[in-house]
């Protein structure tokens, strides 16, 4: 199966983030469904361009939130995810998202009111 991830080389985010954000994505949005084989650490590693180290802590820390399991030889799939869990994943991602702009915007010392209008104007581009 090929995995539609993407990697930045020129962001500042590890590779092994990268690659666990869309993955996480990927599953709680359902595009990736339950009992769905994903392909194994040396074939994504191939893929993405990276070590086999990255891809194993990928799948190792995505394992530890219940999101995949592994069965000894023959693979690692995607795991079943309650309604709530998905919820709370999703909802996560974004919070987590927010918190980087508005790091962001402060380290640029932006306002409140600054970061409210450019919220809502990007809000409005994608929402209209």
């Amino acid at each position: 199966m090929l995995l539609p991830i993407q990697i930045n080389d020129q962001s500042a985010e590890p590779l092994y983030h990268q690659i666990e954000v869309q993955l996480r994505a990927l599953i709680v949005s359902g595009q990736l469904t339950e009992g769905t084989l994903l392909p194994s650490i040396r074939e994504l590693a191939q893929t993405v361009k990276c070590s086999v180290i990255t891809v194993k802590r990928v799948y190792n820390d995505l394992e530890a939130e219940g999101l995949l399991r592994t069965r000894q030889g023959t693979g690692t799939y995607v795991a079943k995810v309650g309604e709530l869990e998905r919820d709370r994943h999703r909802l996560s991602a974004v919070i987590e998202a927010l918190d980087q702009a508005v790091i962001a915007g402060k380290r640029v010392q932006c306002t409140e009111n600054e970061l409210e209008t450019m919220f809502k104007e990007v809000m409005n581009k994608y929402y209209e």
